[in-house]
C-alpha cells in the first residue's frame, strides 16, 4: 500500500526566485500528473505538494511550466536520495531539467516519463551524478577530478542550460532564434519540441546531430565582448566572458552534447570486458592492478571490479575481488543468470564469484581442472549461451572450453581437430539460439562458426579481416564483428602459442607502424544469421563479399555492442571514442540510414584507449579505458614520471544515448 508524499521545493529561473509557474507531480508509467501547485510572486519560488503515488517505489518527477512561455523545468527526482529530499526538499532550475533530460533521455514521450521502471530506476539514480536536485547545483562526480577538468561535460551541461534561460529572458535581434532553437533541438526521430524541456530531451536524445547550431544559439543569446581577453585592469567583471548566467560554458562548438562522466575511484587499471547484470551493476575484470608500473614487460595482474549502476565502487580498492587463482583479466567477464561472474586470466586460471557479494563461488578447484588450465595456457574470451552453457576462449592454445549448464566442475576442452586448425589466437565468443558458437580470430583473418550438435556443418570459417576483437548478436540472430585492422592491412607476426601480453608485445608495435599518425585502420563485419561461408564469397573473385563497414573511419576497433534498437556501438582502440552505426535493418531513428552507416563518433578528453562498449536498461552506455600511453606499455623501462600511467584509467559512461537493452546478455540482444 502507497504512503502519502510531500514534495517541498523551490523554484528558480535565471538565478532568481521571483518567478511564477504551475508546479505537477509525475510519477513513472502514469499518463496524469498527481499532484499541482500554483507559484505567485509572494511565494518567491517555494511550493509544496501532497500526493499518493501508485507505489512507495514509483519513480515521481516535477515539471514547471513558467506562467505565459514555452519555458518548463524538470526535475527527475532519484531514489537514491528520497531520505535527503523529504527532509531538505528539492530546487527547479535550468540544471536539474538538462540532468535529467540526459539521464532519463530513452524513457521521455515529450513530457510523459514511461517504459520499463527498472531502466528508469537506473536513469532517475544517475541524475544526482550531474546535478543534485536538493541542491539544484552540479553532482558530486561531476566536479571531481576525474571529470572537471578532464571533459566537457560541465561546460556543456551549463552552456544548454544558459539556452534554456535565453529562451525565456534574452532579447534577440534575430527574430528566427526560438523557431531555430525548436528545430535543432528536434532528435533524429523527429519529433518537434513544444517546450524547453522537450527540447533538452530531443539534444540528448540524439546530442550529435546540431552541435554548431546549438551553440551558434547560445553565440548569439551571450555573445562575446568585443574587447577579448584579458580583462581591462580594475574591470568588476572580467571583459572575456560573456554574460551567461552559468560559467564555465564552452568557448566554441563542441562535436556533440553528449554527457559523459569517468568513474576511477579506489583505483581501476585497465578493464577488458564490461558486463552487467539484471540490477545493473558492472563488473569487469582489470589487466593490472592500480597504482603499479605496468606494460608488457613488468606489471601486477588486477583482479574483478564492481561499480553499482550509477558508477560507484562496490568491489574493495585497488585489488577488487580475489581468488581462484585469477591474476589480471583480459577479455574474459562475463554475469551469467544463474547470479555469478565469471572471469578468465592471463595465466589460465578461471574464477566464478557470487553477484551478492564477489566471493569466490569455490573454495578448491577441481584437480583434473588445475590440469586443464596447466595445459592450456593464457585464456581470453566468454561467452554465455541462451541455455545456461558456458564457452572459453584458449587464446594462447588455440583450443575452447566448454562448460555445460555452466556447470564449473564439468568443464572440459572441446576436442575437435577441425576447430583446432581454424582457430589462430582466437579472442571472443558469442552463443546464438541455435548454440551456435561463433569465435573471433586474432590471426588468420578469419572468423569460425561452430556447431558442436550439428552433424552436417559443424565447423564453418568465413574470411573477415586480421586483428578480430569483440563479437555480438543482434535481436535477429545476425553477427557483429570488430576486426582491429582492414582486410588490407599487412599481417604482423603470427601470435598462435604464445602468452597473451606476448601476443600484444608482438602486434601493438607492427599496428602502430603500419597506420602511422595520419592513417586508420579497421572495420566491423556484420554476417547474417542464415548465412553460409560460401554465400559471403564473390564467385568471380573468390574474395570475401562482406562490406568493411566503417573502414577508414573507425580506428583499431576492439569492443562491439547491439542496443534495443539493433543499431551498433563500437569501441576504438586506437582512435579513443564510441562510434554509432546503423544496424542490419536501420528502423526508428536510424530508419534513413543503411546498414552499416557510421552515424557519428564520441571523443573526450576522458576517452582514452578503450577495449569495450556496453548497453545498460536506462540506454547509457559503459565504456572500458584500457590503455593510457601505449610507449609506457610497451617500454622495458619507461619514463618514472608516467610509468603507472600504461593501462587506462576507469570507465566511462555516456547518459541516455543509446536504445535500452536488457542485461546480463546471454546470446542474442532483447531490448526492453
Amino acid at each position: 500500500m502507497s504512503h502519502q508524499t510531500t514534495i517541498k521545493g523551490k523554484l528558480s529561473f535565471n538565478q532568481s526566485n521571483n518567478v511564477t509557474a504551475t508546479i505537477k507531480l509525475w510519477e513513472a508509467n502514469n499518463e496524469n500528473a498527481i499532484g499541482d501547485y500554483t507559484v505567485t510572486t509572494e511565494a518567491n519560488g517555494e511550493f509544496t505538494i501532497i500526493a499518493t503515488p501508485e507505489s512507495d517505489t514509483s519513480i515521481l518527477y516535477i515539471t514547471a511550466e513558467l506562467t505565459g512561455s514555452e519555458v518548463v523545468l524538470l526535475s527527475v527526482l532519484s531514489p537514491k536520495l528520497q531520505e535527503d529530499i523529504s527532509k531538505n526538499g528539492i530546487v527547479v532550475n535550468e540544471l536539474t531539467t538538462v540532468a535529467s533530460a540526459f539521464t532519463c533521455a530513452q524513457f521521455f514521450n515529450e513530457l510523459r516519463l514511461s517504459g520499463n521502471l527498472h531502466g528508469i530506476r537506473i536513469a532517475a539514480k544517475n541524475t544526482p551524478n550531474l546535478v543534485n536536485p536538493v541542491t539544484g547545483t552540479w553532482g558530486d562526480v561531476l566536479t571531481n577530478p576525474f571529470n572537471i577538468t578532464q571533459n566537457e561535460t560541465l561546460a556543456r551541461l551549463n552552456t544548454l542550460a544558459a539556452l534554456i534561460t535565453a529562451y525565456g529572458t534574452v532579447q534577440i535581434e534575430d527574430s528566427n532564434w526560438k523557431k531555430d532553437f525548436l528545430k535543432y533541438t528536434t532528435s533524429l526521430e523527429g519529433n518537434t519540441p513544444k517546450n524547453t524541456a522537450e527540447a533538452m530531451i530531443g539534444i540528448a536524445q540524439s546530442p550529435w546531430l546540431y552541435p554548431t547550431d546549438i551553440f551558434n544559439l547560445f553565440d548569439k543569446a551571450y555573445p562575446s565582448p568585443k574587447d577579448g581577453f584579458p580583462a581591462k585592469p580594475n574591470s568588476k567583471v572580467p571583459a572575456s566572458r560573456r554574460n551567461s548566467p552559468f560559467v564555465p560554458y564552452l568557448s566554441f562548438a563542441p562535436e556533440d552534447f553528449s554527457m559523459i562522466l569517468a568513474f576511477g575511484q579506489g583505483g581501476i587499471c585497465a578493464p577488458g570486458k564490461l558486463s552487467l547484470d539484471k540490477e545493473g551493476n558492472l563488473w569487469t575484470g582489470l589487466n593490472w592492478m592500480p597504482g603499479a608500473q605496468n606494460g608488457v614487460y613488468q606489471g601486477i595482474g588486477g583482479g574483478l571490479v564492481k561499480l553499482d549502476s550509477t558508477g560507484q565502487l562496490i568491489s574493495p580498492p585497488v585489488a577488487g575481488y580475489t581468488g581462484m587463482g585469477v591474476d589480471g583479466a583480459g577479455w574474459g567477464t562475463a554475469v551469467t543468470k544463474e547470479g555469478t561472474c565469471w572471469v578468465s586470466s592471463f595465466n589460465g586460471s578461471i574464477g566464478v564469484y557470487n553477484l551478492e557479494d564477489g566471493t569466490p563461488a569455490f573454495d578448491e578447484i577441481p584437480e583434473y581442472l588445475t590440469e586443464i588450465i596447466n595445459k592450456i595456457g593464457g585464456l581470453q574470451g566468454i561467452g554465455v549461451a541462451p541455455n545456461g552453457d558456458i564457452w572459453i576462449v584458449g587464446t594462447s592454445s588455440n583450443r575452447m572450453l566448454y562448460f555445460p549448464n555452466g556447470d564449473f566442475t564439468k568443464g572440459r576442452v572441446v576436442i575437435n581437430k577441425n576447430l583446432d586448425d581454424h582457430l589462430s589466437a582466437p579472442f571472443a565468443a558469442t552463443i546464438d539460439n541455435a548454440n551456435r558458437v561463433w569465435i573471433s580470430n586474432t590471426n588468420s583473418k578469419s572468423l569460425v562458426r561452430y556447431s558442436p550438435f550439428e552433424k552436417d556443418r559443424p565447423v564453418e570459417r568465413f574470411i573477415l579481416a586480421g586483428g578480430g576483437r569483440g563479437v555480438a548478436l543482434d535481436s535477429k540472430g545476425n553477427f557483429w564483428v570488430a576486426c582491429n585492422t582492414s582486410p588490407d592491412f599487412p599481417p604482423t607476426t603470427t601470435t598462435d602459442n604464445v602468452s597473451i601480453i606476448e601476443g600484444f608485445a608482438l602486434g601493438y608495435p607492427h599496428l602502430q607502424q603500419t597506420v602511422g599518425r595520419n592513417h586508420k585502420t579497421g572495420a566491423v563485419f556484420m554476417i547474417p544469421a542464415d548465412a553460409t561461408p560460401i554465400d559471403t564469397i564473390d564467385k568471380t573473385t573468390h574474395k570475401s563479399n562482406l562490406t568493411a563497414y566503417g573502414d577508414g573511419k573507425l580506428n583499431a576497433p576492439w569492443g562491439v555492442s547491439v542496443d534495443g534498437n539493433d543499431d551498433v556501438w563500437v569501441a576504438n582502440f586506437m582512435g579513443r571514442g564510441v562510434s554509432f552505426m546503423a544496424g542490419a535493418t536501420p528502423s526508428g531513428r536510424t530508419e534513413a540510414f543503411n546498414t552499416g552507416d557510421l552515424i557519428h563518433t564520441i571523443h573526450s578528453g576522458s576517452i582514452q584507449m578503450l577495449t569495450d562498449v556496453v548497453v545498460d536498461q536506462a540506454g547509457n552506455l559503459w565504456c572500458a579505458n584500457n590503455w593510457n600511453l601505449p610507449q609506457t606499455v610497451m617500454e622495458a623501462k619507461p619514463d618514472p614520471a608516467f610509468s603507472t600511467w600504461g593501462g587506462g584509467s576507469g570507465v566511462i559512461v555516456i547518459y541516455g544515448i543509446a536504445k535500452p537493452a536488457q542485461t546480463p546478455l546471454t546470446g542474442p540482444v532483447s531490448g526492453i
